[in-house]
């Protein structure tokens, strides 16, 4: 259950860190596109040249097919490009209307523990969504960030937030897609991260007609409750 009097999870890591450089990109993004800076910003924050980085974006309607996706729930393969991706997890959707927010920080000089990671990435999604009356919830059995839908029936629920990083040299990258106001029925062409029995939601399909800065606003302040202080670039 989320319990948001409990305090937020700590992954702040030693005080000499610098700010985050917090990053929004206005135009969508292409997935190879964003791969390939991912890769290079991972390789000089490992060699200690840069800054961490939280990018946020949208990307084009496009499939990604995590290390873990099965052929067979790849439902349509030739609606939207489907892109092999080096991230945990099995097939999601990306595409206008959903936040992704690409975060490359150095676990090494945070903690090094990439469960406790996951963990602190599913809280600020929590957290997030709490600002906006909106109750998510982390599962044993699955990765993510879930909503109950007792408007659809009893024990309901629905995906809200999807999770999929990926560690090299200790420094993370990949990272969350939170439902802000993307087209649901995209998501008909996958099994989204292989489970079938519950459904996807949205922030605006809950009934919450938020702007994606908004959402971006209060992700910045959620992200410096548990990562520490960011900067504007």
């Amino acid at each position: 259950m989320n319990d948001r009097a409990s305090l937020p999870i700590n992954f702040l890591g030693s005080d000499d860190l610098p700010p985050v450089e917090w990053v929004i990109s206005d135009e969508p993004v292409g997935y190879e596109e964003a791969v390939a800076e991912m890769e290079a910003r991972v390789a000089a924050i490992a060699e200690g040249k840069t800054a961490e980085r939280v990018w946020l974006l949208e990307h084009p309607p496009l499939y990604t097919a995590g290390t873990s996706a099965e052929t067979q729930d790849l439902l349509a393969p030739d609606r939207f490009p489907v892109f092999r991706s080096g991230r945990g997890g099995q097939y999601t959707y990306h595409g206008p209307g959903q936040r992704v927010a690409y975060v490359m920080l150095d676990l090494k000089r945070r903690q090094p523990d990439i469960r406790a990671f996951i963990a602190a990435l599913e809280d600020w999604i929590i957290g997030s969504l709490w600002n906006f009356h909106v109750r998510g919830e982390r599962r044993e059995d699955r990765v993510g960030v879930w909503v109950r839908r007792p408007d659809k029936g009893r024990d309901i629920e629905d995906k809200i937030a999807a999770i999929g990083i990926r560690v090299r040299r200790w420094v993370s990258f990949h990272g969350i897609s939170l439902n802000v106001e993307p087209e649901l029925e995209h998501f008909s062409g996958i099994v989204p991260c292989g489970i079938d029995q519950h459904g996807v939601t949205s922030l605006v399909d809950l009934g919450l007609p938020v702007t994606m800065a908004e959402v971006d606003s209060i992700l910045r302040a959620e992200f410096e409750q548990r990562f520490g202080p960011t900067i504007r670039v």
